[in-house]
Protein backbone atom coordinates (compact mmCIF):
# COMPACT_ATOMS: atom_id res chain seq x y z
CA UNK A 1 0.00 0.00 0.00
CA UNK A 2 1.22 3.75 -1.19
CA UNK A 3 0.71 6.10 1.38
CA UNK A 4 1.59 9.66 1.16
CA UNK A 5 1.82 12.10 4.02
CA UNK A 6 1.96 15.94 3.67
CA UNK A 7 4.12 18.73 6.38
CA UNK A 8 5.09 21.94 6.53
CA UNK A 9 2.00 23.89 6.13
CA UNK A 10 0.95 26.10 8.99
CA UNK A 11 0.06 30.09 9.67
CA UNK A 12 2.41 33.17 7.96
CA UNK A 13 2.01 36.56 6.88
CA UNK A 14 1.64 37.92 3.56
CA UNK A 15 5.14 37.91 2.33
CA UNK A 16 6.30 35.21 4.34
CA UNK A 17 7.77 31.34 3.24
CA UNK A 18 7.08 28.05 4.16
CA UNK A 19 8.38 24.81 2.54
CA UNK A 20 5.67 21.92 2.44
CA UNK A 21 7.14 18.22 2.13
CA UNK A 22 5.27 14.67 1.29
CA UNK A 23 6.78 11.83 1.54
CA UNK A 24 5.91 7.85 0.21
CA UNK A 25 5.92 5.71 2.01
CA UNK A 26 4.97 1.45 1.45
CA UNK A 27 5.21 -0.74 -1.25
CA UNK A 28 6.84 1.77 -3.52
CA UNK A 29 8.32 0.88 -7.03
CA UNK A 30 9.19 3.73 -9.20
CA UNK A 31 7.67 7.41 -9.14
CA UNK A 32 7.26 9.24 -12.54
CA UNK A 33 5.21 12.51 -11.95
CA UNK A 34 4.69 14.40 -8.80
CA UNK A 35 2.70 17.40 -7.84
CA UNK A 36 1.19 19.59 -5.66
CA UNK A 37 -2.64 20.94 -5.62
CA UNK A 38 -4.57 23.38 -4.26
CA UNK A 39 -8.35 23.01 -3.06
CA UNK A 40 -9.64 26.74 -2.10
CA UNK A 41 -12.69 26.85 -0.56
CA UNK A 42 -15.47 26.69 -2.73
CA UNK A 43 -13.44 25.92 -5.20
CA UNK A 44 -12.50 22.67 -7.21
CA UNK A 45 -9.07 21.54 -6.89
CA UNK A 46 -6.10 22.84 -9.15
CA UNK A 47 -2.59 22.20 -9.68
CA UNK A 48 0.12 24.26 -8.28
CA UNK A 49 3.19 22.84 -9.60
CA UNK A 50 4.52 19.63 -11.18
CA UNK A 51 7.50 17.79 -11.85
CA UNK A 52 8.38 15.35 -14.28
CA UNK A 53 10.21 12.14 -13.54
CA UNK A 54 13.24 13.65 -15.19
CA UNK A 55 12.98 16.90 -12.52
CA UNK A 56 10.85 19.26 -15.20
CA UNK A 57 9.04 21.80 -13.48
CA UNK A 58 5.65 23.35 -14.03
CA UNK A 59 3.67 25.53 -12.31
CA UNK A 60 0.44 27.65 -12.59
CA UNK A 61 0.95 31.13 -13.72
CA UNK A 62 -0.17 32.87 -10.19
CA UNK A 63 3.02 31.10 -8.25
CA UNK A 64 5.68 31.22 -11.43
CA UNK A 65 8.67 33.55 -9.94
CA UNK A 66 7.41 32.70 -6.01
CA UNK A 67 7.21 28.73 -5.52
CA UNK A 68 9.85 26.19 -6.13
CA UNK A 69 9.17 22.25 -6.41
CA UNK A 70 11.93 19.77 -6.10
CA UNK A 71 12.17 16.07 -5.79
CA UNK A 72 14.26 14.08 -3.70
CA UNK A 73 13.76 10.38 -5.34
CA UNK A 74 16.40 8.17 -2.88
CA UNK A 75 14.17 9.78 0.00
CA UNK A 76 10.75 9.35 -2.40
CA UNK A 77 9.62 13.19 -1.34
CA UNK A 78 7.94 16.24 -2.90
CA UNK A 79 8.74 19.77 -1.88
CA UNK A 80 6.97 22.54 -2.65
CA UNK A 81 9.21 25.96 -1.36
CA UNK A 82 6.80 28.94 -1.12
CA UNK A 83 8.31 32.35 -1.12
CA UNK A 84 6.52 35.82 -0.94
CA UNK A 85 3.16 34.30 0.77
CA UNK A 86 -0.14 36.11 -0.30
CA UNK A 87 -3.37 35.74 1.00
CA UNK A 88 -4.64 34.39 -1.48
CA UNK A 89 -2.55 31.31 -1.46
CA UNK A 90 -4.53 30.10 1.11
CA UNK A 91 -5.81 26.73 0.88
CA UNK A 92 -5.17 23.04 1.49
CA UNK A 93 -2.41 21.76 -0.38
CA UNK A 94 -2.56 18.08 -1.21
CA UNK A 95 0.71 15.92 -2.54
CA UNK A 96 -0.37 13.87 -5.90
CA UNK A 97 2.11 11.00 -7.16
CA UNK A 98 1.71 9.21 -10.31
CA UNK A 99 3.41 5.83 -9.46
CA UNK A 100 3.71 2.29 -9.76
CA UNK A 101 3.07 -0.01 -6.29
CA UNK A 102 5.06 -3.07 -8.69
CA UNK A 103 6.13 -3.38 -11.99
CA UNK A 104 2.25 -4.22 -12.74
CA UNK A 105 0.35 -1.41 -11.45
CA UNK A 106 0.57 2.21 -11.87
CA UNK A 107 -2.03 4.02 -9.75
CA UNK A 108 -2.62 7.98 -8.84
CA UNK A 109 -1.82 8.18 -5.03
CA UNK A 110 -2.84 11.22 -2.88
CA UNK A 111 -2.01 12.90 0.56
CA UNK A 112 -4.60 14.23 2.71
CA UNK A 113 -3.56 17.54 2.76
CA UNK A 114 -1.78 20.07 4.63
CA UNK A 115 -3.37 23.84 5.75
CA UNK A 116 -1.44 27.22 4.52
CA UNK A 117 -3.15 30.23 5.67
CA UNK A 118 -1.55 33.42 4.81
CA UNK A 119 -2.79 36.74 6.89
CA UNK A 120 -3.04 40.45 5.59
Amino acid sequence: QVQLVESGGGLVQAGGSLRLSCAASGSIFSIDDMGWYRQPPGKQRELVAGITSGGGPNYADSVKGRFTISRDNPKKTVYLQMNSLKPDNTSVYSCNFIARSSYAYSGDYWGHGTQVTVSS
